[in-house]
């Protein structure tokens, strides 16, 4: 290969997360032919993992850089959400077993290819998608990932009693929600009022107050519609009228 190929492909190498991913798409926008991106990957220096979609020869397939890359490259919008967002503001409850987990939100207009799913990399990606949310809050975890943003601790405990109980059980998020002493109420109201899914208001509402947080009393709960139908949110449970909701006998017991 010739010095001016190995130098292109060296500052290509240097300006991206290790364990990140190449479009080919993208890698033509910015200069690189097929016919260069085939030498690379004849040379030795990319592998293929998919379809126009490459990475570092042995690198080991980082999901933090493989995000950044999708949403970077591509404009995608995938973000970390949930749990994972949870543990990276530094709540740490939900510990599943084996391979770790790492839940990422991504547009109902923006279907994920096959190959995320890949299990080369270092987690799981266990992706759902929502509108639940009008006014989403999101933010930057790490400078590193400016393209690979989460969503902040009100939002993703939210996130987590929307996937709840399939994803998460409700014992599992009141244990996360008693560590939650320090959100924030505007952030919180403007989130309650701006979401339309009453099992998840009125699941939170709940817990929020059972678990005494101080900045519960801060919260406008008038502005927030909870509606007036009945919710089982799970079988032979203990009814709550205050919150219209049927909720864990083990949680209601709970103190």
């Amino acid at each position: 290969m010739g010095i001016e190929k190995r130098n292109k492909i060296n500052q290509l190498l240097q300006k991206s997360n290790p364990g990140g991913l190449y479009f080919s798409s993208w890698l033509k926008e910015n200069g690189y032919s097929d016919q260069l991106v085939k030498k690379y990957r004849d040379s030795g220096w990319l592998s293929s993992l998919s379809k126009g979609v490459m990475y570092r020869t042995g690198d080991k397939l980082n999901s933090f850089s493989v995000l950044e890359s999708y949403n970077g490259q591509l404009n995608k919008n995938c973000h970390i959400a949930a749990h994972s967002a949870l543990e990276l503001s530094g709540f740490n409850h939900y510990v599943p077993m084996g391979k770790p987990l790492l839940v990422v939100s991504h547009s109902v207009k923006e279907p994920i290819p096959l190959w995320m799913k890949s299990e080369e990399f270092d987690r799981t990606l266990k992706f759902f998608s929502t509108e639940t949310f009008l006014k989403p809050q999101r933010t930057s975890f790490n400078l590193d990932y400016p393209h690979l943003p989460t969503s902040v601790p009100e939002q993703a405990f939210l996130e987590c009693l929307l996937l709840a109980p399939k994803q998460y059980t409700y014992m599992d998020l009141y244990y996360i929600m008693e560590q939650l002493t320090t959100l924030r109420p505007d952030i919180m109201q403007d989130l309650l009022e701006n979401t339309d899914n009453l099992k998840v208001k009125r699941m939170f509402l709940y817990m929020a107050e059972k678990a005494g947080h101080y900045w519960f009393d801060s919260l406008d709960t008038n502005k927030i519609k909870l509606g007036t139908s009945k919710l089982q949110l799970v079988e032979n449970g203990t009814y709550i009228s205050k919150y219209k909701i049927t909720v864990p006998k083990e949680l209601y017991e709970y103190e």
